[in-house]
This record gives C-alpha cells, sequence and structure tokens, in this order.
C-alpha cells in the first residue's frame, strides 16, 4: 500500500467522522423536539457506513451509505402541562438519549483525531523521504 494511498482512507475517515458528528450534533439539538414539520416527534438518526473497495486499487477507506432513523421506540414522559401531551397528560418524546450521543460523540472526535495523525505521520514521512534525496 502506498503514501498516497494512506491519505486517502484517512481522508475518507474524516469524511466519515465528520458526518458522524453531525448526525450526532443534530440529535443533540432535537432530543427536546416533540413536533417537527410533519407534526411528529424527532427520531434519532443513524450515519452508516460501508467500507469502499475498488477491485483494482484495493481499499478506499470507507464511504457513507446514508443516515437512517434510529428503529428503537420513543419515549413517552407524563407531563400534563406540555403543549403536545395527549389526553393522559403524555408527551411522546424522541428517542435521544443525551448520555448516549456524548459517548458516541468522544467515539468520533477520538477517531477523528487518529484520522489527523495518521495523515501527519504520512506527510512526516513524505517529508523525510524528500530530505533524503537531497
Amino acid at each position: 500500500m502506498g503514501l498516497f494511498n494512506t491519505m486517502r482512507i484517512s481522508a475518507s475517515g474524516l469524511s466519515a467522522e465528520r458526518l458522524r458528528m453531525d448526525t450526532i450534533t443534530s440529535n443533540m439539538t432535537n432530543a427536546t423536539t416533540t413536533r417537527g414539520e410533519d407534526g411528529k416527534p424527532y427520531v434519532r438518526k443513524i450515519a452508516v457506513f460501508q467500507e469502499n473497495l475498488d477491485n483494482e486499487k484495493g481499499l478506499n477507506g470507507i464511504k457513507a451509505v446514508g443516515i437512517v432513523d434510529d428503529p428503537s421506540p420513543l419515549k413517552n414522559v407524563y407531563d400534563p402541562t406540555h403543549p403536545d401531551s395527549d389526553e393522559n397528560g403524555y408527551v411522546t418524546m424522541p428517542n435521544v438519549n443525551i448520555l448516549n450521543e456524548m459517548a458516541d460523540m468522544i467515539t468520533a472526535s477520538r477517531s477523528y483525531e487518529a484520522n489527523i495523525d495518521t495523515l501527519n505521520a504520512t506527510k512526516s514521512m513524505f517529508t523525510k523521504t524528500l530530505e533524503l534525496g537531497r
């Protein structure tokens, strides 16, 4: 595997982790949104990735396949004073758990940092190789 492949793989990892962090940010922002544009509560989103293989070049990192809704059930919270409560006083809340989102954000940011470190190490190898040619 060449150094350019390493840089390509790290760059795809950076893009993927950025999308994951953006998705997590959206989830955290909408953690209390009980009524969206469609009139329904917000549903947690998950970024989905897969390996990016090329038959000629081999592994090219990962690519985003899409963003899907989390299938876990929405939460019912008793709050009769809420404007979106039903006749029994329950409000259907999003299926977003802030603690899980924070843990996912920490994981994504550390993966992002690891890809940056890999890019910097590759750049350093390029520099050292050029210095050898002097």
